[in-house]
């Protein structure tokens, strides 16, 4: 079994944000919780780097362009290996091996006849690097970033993207190609109301990828950046990997720029005559007082500065857990302590702590020899097959609500048995019974929160009895007489 999944590239104007990191952290739950399940993954994420844009920002810096791409891709590669980013390939749009292959698919086009050479005469937004088609007024805003956009008029290459209006919409409205579902009707509209042809190269902009059937043009950034997706698993010179993970199961991107992933990327792929990506899911924004989080607002939360001051897993569990993953959320430093207090500090952190302090007092540190109490094993069952559904589901949040139906569960069990109480029954049975649910509970949050799953397995003394990697150790008792390892205090709480 494989699994495929993707991240948008993002751009290197400017170093990462929490807009970022929300899609590429989601990405990595998923590819840990695939990889858990027993599932082949391949991970892909990286740096789209050619275009005005980025000349732009470049110049202001007073850097060539290679140099701030450079510089930028570095940061965003340090930025995910503090946020324990598992990704298979990390590409990069300059790359020798996917020029190659953007050159070669625009002729595959040009060759069928779906690229023609016509004139352009519009607007062209340099921040969301597209052509705009504005109704007829004078001075138009991008319909996008409502920044003011430039206006061309220049010979171009064109892709026939109208062409494949009726087929787009055809498998839009028959598949589960969109995701969430109410994603489909702003893209089914969009298309219903015509698609002009794309304009596939720029004359004046030299920091792109050349036209290889005409040195006067580089090819449009956008046509570069999506072919990744294919040059990325081996498109045209790695035929075992390319046939061995093709199609892409599942593409997690923004919701700012669905009209490039749902119409222009299925399109070109049609033009090719490969099979589609299975899902294209699309999520929100995150918010802060009701305005998008973003660098022209000013209003950017730094990864960096979260996780040096709260941790790494916090801040991923945070984001995965407080909103559903395809709606718009609020960011508040309150909400972030709040979730942070309730659930790491009170729920989960207090029971790893009192349990283990029973095993200490009453069993000098060694896990009792019982079994696991069968109510707990058969909520265990039911909460592991509801969150594999969530997560399959892309449903983060509600997948980790039914983990915590499961931690919730375990500590009214324990103050309801109350095994510390000398007169207590079947005192072994009860703590094994918990320490037995804090091991399935630890496996289903490893994707989540996996830095943190590793010290909760050396303080139960099974980080080498289990095998941490695969969720068949839900259905595998701890073995006997295990000595619990050393003990720290998972989160201190936050004021």
């Amino acid at each position: 079994m494989k699994f495929y999944i993707t991240t948008p590239l993002y751009y290197v104007n400017a170093k990462p944000h929490i807009g970022h990191t929300y899609t590429t952290v989601a990405a990595d739950c998923l590819a840990r919780f695939y990889r858990m399940s027993g599932y082949d993954v391949f991970f892909l994420t990286g740096t789209d780097e050619h275009g005005q844009k980025i000349s732009i920002a470049a110049e202001n810096e007073g850097l060539l362009p290679e140099e701030l791409a450079d510089k930028i891709s570095q940061i965003y590669k340090k930025t995910w290996e503090k946020l324990n980013i598992s990704y298979t390939k990390f590409i990069r749009t300059t790359e020798k091996q996917h020029q190659e292959v953007v050159k070669n698919v625009f002729n595959k086009l040009y060759e069928k006849g779906d690229i023609y050479k016509g004139q352009y005469q519009g607007y062209y937004c340099i921040h969301c690097e597209s052509y705009v088609i504005p109704e007829e007024k004078e001075n138009p805003l991008c319909p996008d970033c409502k920044r003011n956009v430039e206006k061309i008029s220049e010979t171009s290459y064109f892709f026939k993207l109208s062409a494949y209006s009726e087929k787009l919409l055809r498998v839009i409205e028959e598949s589960e190609f969109i995701k969430p579902d109410f994603r489909k009707k702003e893209i089914t509209n969009f298309i219903k109301e015509g698609l002009y042809d794309l304009c596939l190269t720029r004359k004046n902009v030299k920091w792109g990828i050349p036209c290889p059937i005409d040195e006067n043009y580089t090819i449009y950034v956008w046509f570069d950046a999506l072919l990744n997706y294919l040059s990325g698993v081996g498109y045209l010179y790695d035929n075992n990997t390319f046939e061995k993970y093709w199609p892409v199961d599942v593409q997690l991107i923004g919701k700012d720029i669905m009209r490039f992933h749902n119409i222009i990327w299925p399109a070109i792929l049609m033009s090719l005559q490969l099979p589609l990506p299975k899902t294209i899911f699309a999520h929100g924004w995150w918010t802060m007082s009701k305005e998008k989080i973003s660098k022209s607002k000013g209003n950017v939360i730094s990864p960096d500065d979260f996780i040096n001051e709260y941790g790494v897993d916090p801040f991923r569990y945070f984001i995965m857990r407080e909103i559903p993953f395809g709606l718009d959320g609020e960011y508040s430093e309150s909400a972030f302590k709040k979730r942070y207090n309730s659930d790491l500090v009170n729920d989960f952190g207090n029971l790893l702590n009192r349990t283990l302090n029973l095993i200490e007092k009453n069993f000098n540190g060694i896990i009792p020899d019982s079994s696991s109490e069968e109510e707990i094993t058969n909520l265990t069952d039911e909460v592991f097959e509801n969150y594999s559904k969530k997560m399959k589901e892309i449903s983060f949040s509600e997948g980790i609500e039914e983990i915590w139906k499961l931690i919730n569960y375990l500590n009214k069990y324990l103050d309801t048995k109350a095994p510390w109480r000398q007169t207590s029954e079947n005192k072994d049975k009860v703590i094994y019974s918990v320490v037995e649910g804090i091991k399935n509970v630890s496996l289903m949050l490893s994707p989540i929160i996996p830095e943190t799953i590793k010290r909760v397995f050396q303080m139960i003394g099974i980080e080498n009895k289990i095998n941490k990697e695969n969720f068949s150790s839900i259905k595998e008792r701890i073995p006997c007489g295990i000595k619990t390892g050393k003990r720290e205090v998972l989160y201190i709480r936050k004021k």
